[in-house]
C-alpha cells in the first residue's frame, strides 16, 4: 500500500510539472455574443457574416462594423523551474532545511530490542502440570 501512494504521488507530481510548464492557444470566433466555433490547434471556422471588401467601396470612407470577432486566449507556459536555494531569505532557508530533516527523521528505523530478560533464566520445570490434572489439548 506504501508503494501504491509513493507511485501515486509520483505521477500526480509528473502531471502538475507537465501542465504547469506546457502552454496552449485557444483560438475562438464569436457571431454577435454567440460562439460559433473554437479551436485548439488551428485557426476557427468562421459563420461566413464577415463584411466582404469590394474594390468599390475602397473609395468611400464609410466603414462598417462587422457584428463578428475573433478571440485568441493565449496561456503560457512558465520555462523557469529551477529555483536556487541562494535566491531565498534566511527564514526560507531555515524552514526549508528544518522540515526536510524532520521529515526524513519520521522514516528512520528504530530497532527495538527486547533485553529485559536476558539476565533471568526461566523456571526450573518439577512436574507438567497437564499431566498432573490429566488435560490434554486434542
Amino acid at each position: 500500500m506504501k508503494q501504491f501512494i509513493h507511485k501515486l504521488g509520483a505521477v500526480s507530481l509528473a502531471f502538475l510539472v507537465l501542465f504547469t510548464t506546457m502552454s496552449f492557444t485557444v483560438n475562438m470566433h464569436y457571431c454577435g455574443e454567440m460562439l460559433v466555433d473554437y479551436s485548439f490547434t488551428q485557426h476557427v471556422k468562421t459563420c461566413g457574416m464577415e463584411i466582404q471588401t469590394s474594390p468599390e467601396s475602397c473609395d468611400s470612407n464609410i466603414t462598417k462594423d462587422s457584428c463578428c470577432k475573433d478571440k485568441q486566449l493565449i496561456v503560457e507556459g512558465e520555462d523557469n523551474l529551477k529555483l536556487s536555494f541562494e535566491n531565498l531569505s534566511l527564514e526560507q532557508q531555515n524552514f526549508i532545511t528544518t522540515f526536510v530533516y524532520s521529515y526524513i527523521d519520521l522514516f528512520e528505523t528504530v530497532e527495538e530490542s527486547n533485553d529485559s530478560f536476558k539476565d533471568y533464566s526461566p523456571p526450573y520445570l518439577i512436574e507438567e502440570i497437564s499431566i498432573l490434572h490429566q488435560t490434554f489439548l486434542i
